[in-house]
């Protein structure tokens, strides 16, 4: 059976228009999404990308405008039309609770998925308990264990290991998946991770 690893925030716009297409890519090959939520906003300031308060107004207007509005209508996953308002809070909460359930057992998919929609669609608080909580009750899960397993020390290390490995194996941004080892930033590439799937790509390019 095929392994995805899958490196992503939930608070990333482009995981939330990736999200759909990828369950159904994962799901026509048959393949395990081993999920790893991670600290995106560290990640970028210690890989030496550029941060988005840092970007020239030109970059902000194409990438997070224009690109998000034109994938949001090609893959039909609506958007605000503008920055959602919390989306510089604290994201260990939200991210905590996806890796608590992972621990318990529990298939995140529908958790993740509500979330991202959620901020990206519905400007919605990701650093807000309340608001998870219902997330969890719209896709059937108890919320009340994964909140109150969040933010505890062992649920956290595991955030801070994800975030760990993201900057040791260069992944820059979210979403970004591994496929056997080969890394595909970004979800416009998912059409390249349902190739590999099916059929690896070579290494030509380190010949």
């Amino acid at each position: 059976m095929p392994v995805i690893e899958y490196f992503f925030s939930a608070h990333s716009a482009f995981a939330y228009l990736g999200s759909a297409r990828f369950r159904e890519i994962a799901e026509e090959a048959g393949a395990t999404i081993v999920y790893k939520p991670y600290d995106l906003n560290r990640v970028v300031d210690i890989l030496s990308v550029v941060p988005f308060a840092k970007r020239s107004p030109e970059h902000k207007r194409y990438f997070f405008q224009r690109e998000i509005d034109r994938w949001a209508q090609y893959r039909n996953a609506p958007v605000l039309g503008y920055r959602p308002t919390h989306h510089d809070n604290d994201t260990r909460l939200c991210n905590g609770m996806l890796i608590a359930g992972l621990r318990m057992g529990v298939e995140i998919y529908g958790l993740a998925h509500a979330m991202l929609e959620a901020h990206w669609r519905y400007d919605a608080d990701l650093a807000d308990s309340d608001t998870l909580k219902r997330m969890a009750d719209q896709v059937g899960l108890d919320p009340e264990p994964l909140l109150a397993a969040a933010l505890t020390q062992e649920v956290q290390a595991v955030f801070e290991k994800n975030t760990r490995e993201a900057i040791e194996r260069s992944v820059f941004g979210s979403p970004t998946y591994f496929v056997d080892g080969d890394m595909f930033y970004g979800q416009d590439r998912l059409e390249l991770v349902e190739r590999a799937l099916r059929n690896p790509f070579s290494d030509n390019w380190k010949r």
